[in-house]
């Protein structure tokens, strides 16, 4: 890979600009298809940059703040939220992507933007409101997402949503691969129909990255705040093939050491295994294949960002280490049933009463059970923060607060 020259003056000190240059299979701004309402392009701003402020200002990106992982928010302040979740896939996805060459704003664009469509609860929360939303569609949090980017923020005088470029769009829509259009969630497919997202193709490899970035950033630190909660110990930990490794690594290099920053710098390591493998795997993908642009990246038959055979296995033995001893552990098993109790309850008094949303979201509603409803009482119930759903369920449902 070639190294790029430029330079950058800081008083007494001269510093490389970058130490990876662009590399052609990259996603250009300035060959970027473009947004579906025309707009000015920014002065100071590639439209890539601008895709990513506008996602870290609408209101869907601050209620992350107030939305579960794995825990409740009010079970600890040391936890992940999907707030701080994002920022940690963030900061993997543009580590990467600067490494491979291809742009890293849009990588961060699509990494903060990739949770935005969840509801409260975690994964609890959206079963819940998938299994509610069943005879009317379903309900998928990735065409959550693109619904809440395409039309329900309503901040701009010309149009609905934030109006992100096309390859915004099309990282959200696609970044877990293909979608047949018949198989395409509602959302996704209706906006398609209009601007076309090429759902058969692959996305770039910045939607790619931010995809992996999101499986190493839960990974490893379900493991941090499981550890936290006193779900497993570290001696559980040493079973699991990669984890068990750096533990003895860390305990070789730091005898004696505290528990707490044993635990830190194992997970560190763990992630840096991790982006160094996708790294190198990704790029030796890249070598044999030889795309020589974007387009031949969208028409390649698999992804070309992927971990090494040897560390895919390692991340389903700790993903596998995970299910057992984290997500199916009795304490998280009945917060995620408190969950699902309270999202299934909130849409069934709002589809059927519907006058008890406030008024203008009653004003979106065509009577109670219809589909039209449904489709706004579940933009209802999947913007809400754990907090917050858990105060409607209890002014819809506690009746001491009569009093």
């Amino acid at each position: 890979m070639s190294v790029s020259t430029s330079k950058v003056t800081v008083p007494g000190v001269t510093t490389p600009a970058s130490r990876f240059a662009r590399a052609p299979y990259a996603s250009f701004p300035e060959s970027s298809r473009g947004r579906l309402y025309p707009e000015p392009e920014s002065r100071t701003r590639t439209g890539f940059q601008r895709d990513r402020d506008r996602i870290i200002h609408c209101a869907a990106f601050r209620r992350l703040q107030h939305k579960t992982q794995v825990f409740v928010y009010h079970e600890g302040d040391h936890y992940r939220t999907r707030l701080t979740h994002s920022l940690e896939v963030a900061q993997i996805a543009r580590s990467i992507s600067r490494v491979l060459g291809v742009d890293e704003d849009l990588a961060e664009a699509l990494a903060l933007a990739h949770d935005l469509g969840h509801p409260p609860f975690g994964h609890a929360g959206e079963s819940a409101l998938d299994q509610a939303m069943e005879p009317y569609g379903g309900f998928d949090h990735n065409a959550q997402t693109l619904r809440i980017l395409t039309a329900l923020e309503q901040r701009y005088n010309g149009f609905d949503g934030l109006n992100l470029t096309w390859e915004a769009l099309e990282g959200v829509a696609k970044h877990n691969g293909p979608r047949s259009t018949a198989a395409a969630p509602g959302a996704i497919e209706a906006y398609s129909a209009q601007h076309d997202l090429e759902l058969h193709t692959h996305a770039g490899l910045e939607a790619q990255i931010a995809a992996l970035a999101d499986d190493i950033a839960y990974n490893n630190h379900d493991v941090d705040d499981g550890l936290r909660a006193g779900l497993f110990t570290v001696d559980d930990l040493k079973g699991v093939s990669l984890a068990g490794k750096i533990l003895d690594e860390v305990a070789a290099d730091h005898p004696g050491g505290e528990e707490s920053r044993r635990i830190h710098e194992t997970v560190r390591r763990m992630i840096g295994a991790m982006v160094e493998d996708v790294i190198d795997a990704s790029r030796q993908r890249l070598e044999e294949s030889m795309p020589a642009n974007v387009e031949a990246i969208r028409h390649h038959g698999a992804p070309l960002i992927a971990f090494s055979v040897t560390m895919q296995a390692h991340g389903e033995g700790l993903k596998a280490f995970l299910r057992e001893r984290m997500y199916r552990h009795h304490r998280v098993n009945r917060m995620a049933s408190k969950a699902r109790r309270t999202v299934r309850q909130l849409f069934e008094v709002f589809i059927d009463e519907p006058q008890c949303l406030p008024e203008e979201w009653q004003a979106r509603c065509d009577g109670p059970r219809t589909l039209g409803t449904a489709r706004v009482v579940a933009d209802y119930v999947a913007g809400m923060t754990d907090r917050f759903a858990i105060q409607e369920h209890r002014n819809l449902f506690d009746t001491v607060l009569w009093r």
